[in-house]
């Protein structure tokens, strides 16, 4: 198949898998997605089995003089045990290629999300048929990067959501005939489900299907720039000029937008308000416990008429609201209008850089991807959550179509895949 100019190129991959593919032994050697394991959620997914695939995607390797040279220890100790995994039959590799049908149904009656998960080739530049929404941060782009080139495999997909296209509905309630290749269940309780798909005629119309889509990057802004830089360092090398993602329908059986919070570490509420007050109406809420801050914030979340942001150390909570013609002014006039209207680009540009001076790094601003972490977390770090609504889908959709980026972690699109139920070795 020619390369695409304007939609996505698929193509089937011959899978690396565990070897024991029960329920309650995926359950043991599966992970959430790399950013989201915590420094202690890591010791203890390792500690759950000698085989959990934490030990290649966020690999334990003592600092070193520098972060460069941590992340290259980091990536051959990764590769070294790939390897092994390999040589010993943990991991082992299908005999043809396929796309695989991924359908993840979360708990309480909500809805399902469904998707294909296969090589998607990195577009050619002035393509249109990958969209990057969000701004990504280079050490953690190299880190990925490094990681990649090493192991010579995709240790896990990035997400994409598609333009709506009937065809792919119809074919996949087509493969769902058969009983799944692999299922487990979460510790969310989200019950993710595989079919392993090698039906020739079926997969060729799957990937025509794709081919008349675009797609924005829901996930893995990260790996995504780090396939690129790796594709551009190994040219010529066989697969590096495709990524492994799961590519989901954008609206209706596709994922959900979640938002994702801030945390500003070493700074008291009182200071932090003192630096706001000069730019935004401020609404107090009196003092109580962390418990009460964090239904409040729920409440405050769930109620559709409500705007701004709140501030919280745990103990107070701070609403801000009606920015000041000063606090807009700090926003780029050039951006496209569905960047400016973003709260998170009011929130990073108005109020962190503008009105508190804070850089825009990982060490200055924390992100946390739920309410409880981030009132947790702020606790911990002597400082102040910053609590914000997720954008909308077409909001997210807008910003990439714009060709616009928003700051970085901008967003949570759930459910998310698991990662080490099925891995993509570069060369086939």
């Amino acid at each position: 198949m020619p390369p695409a100019t304007t939609g996505l190129v698929v193509r089937p991959f011959r899978a690396l898998t565990y070897g024991r593919k029960d329920s309650e032994q995926l359950a043991r050697v599966s992970s959430p997605a790399y950013d989201l394991v915590t420094p202690d959620g890591r010791d203890r997914l390792a500690d759950a089995d000698p085989h959990n695939i934490v030990r290649l995607i966020l690999p334990h390797v003592e600092p070193g003089p520098g972060a460069t040279g941590t992340a290259v220890a980091s990536a051959e100790q990764a590769a070294e045990t790939l390897r092994r995994w390999i040589a010993e039959g943990v991991l082992v590799r299908d005999d043809q290629p396929a796309l695989w049908l991924y359908a993840m149904r979360p708990p309480h009656g909500q809805p399902e999300t469904t998707g294909w998960l296969g090589a998607v080739a990195l577009p050619p530049p002035g393509s249109g048929a990958v969209l990057p929404h969000e701004d990504t941060y280079a050490p953690a782009v190299e880190g990925r990067r490094a990681l990649l080139a090493a192991t010579a495999t995709d240790l896990e997909p990035i997400v994409l959501a598609h333009d709506p296209e009937p065809e792919i509905s119809d074919l996949t309630g087509g493969a769902r005939a058969a009983s799944p290749t692999l299922e487990v269940e979460d510790t969310d309780g989200v019950q993710h489900r595989l079919w392993r798909v090698t039906d020739r005629i079926l997969l060729d119309r799957v990937c025509s299907a794709l081919h008349r889509t675009q797609a924005v990057i829901a996930d893995g802004h990260h790996r995504f720039a780090a396939a690129r830089a790796n594709a551009r360092a190994e040219p010529g090398m066989p697969g590096s000029d495709a990524v492994l993602a799961l590519v989901t329908p954008m609206g209706s059986g596709g994922l959900r937008v979640a938002a994702i919070h801030r945390v500003l570490p070493d700074l008291g509420l009182d200071a932090a308000v003192t630096g706001a007050e000069s730019g935004f109406q401020l609404r107090n809420s009196p003092g109580t416990t962390p418990a009460a801050v964090v239904d409040s914030i729920h409440r405050w979340l769930g109620t559709p008429d409500e705007t701004g942001f709140l501030l919280t150390d745990g103990r107070r909570l701070v609403q801000l609201t009606e920015p000041a013609d000063a606090v807009r002014a700090a926003i780029p006039a050039e951006a496209p209008s569905a960047w400016r209207g973003l709260d998170v680009v009011l929130a990073h540009h108005g109020l962190l850089a503008h009105l508190l001076h804070r850089g825009d790094d990982p060490a200055s601003v924390l992100v946390a991807h739920s309410v409880g972490e981030a009132v947790r977390t702020a606790a911990e770090r002597s400082g102040v959550a910053l609590l914000l609504r997720a954008p909308s889908p077409a909001a997210v959709a807008a910003v990439a179509r714009a060709g616009a980026r928003m700051p970085r972690k901008s967003t949570l699109f759930v459910p998310k895949p698991r990662t080490g139920l099925v891995l993509r070795p570069l060369a086939d």
